[in-house]
């Protein structure tokens, strides 16, 4: 298992942090997605035989919420 944080730009009420963390939660391998609103970052737990940081964060950039992985 392994851990991610992404920078997640553009949520701006509750309905965006839903819709961040069910795009998270729907890609395959996702254990768990924790999307912070204020701190406009997600951190998500995942099986890294399955998907990887770019994953996460393409699908959530397609959702409408330019994503990066923090840091990198």
């Amino acid at each position: 298992m392994a851990t991610a944080t992404l920078r997640v730009s553009g949520m701006t009420c509750h309905h965006c942090v839903r819709t961040v963390q069910q795009t998270l939660e729907a890609v395959a391998g996702v254990e768990r997605a924790d999307v912070d609103l204020m701190a406009g970052s997600a951190v998500v737990d995942f099986d890294d035989a399955r998907t990887n940081p770019a994953v996460l964060a393409g699908a959530v950039t397609a959702e409408g919420y330019p994503t990066v992985q923090a840091g990198g």
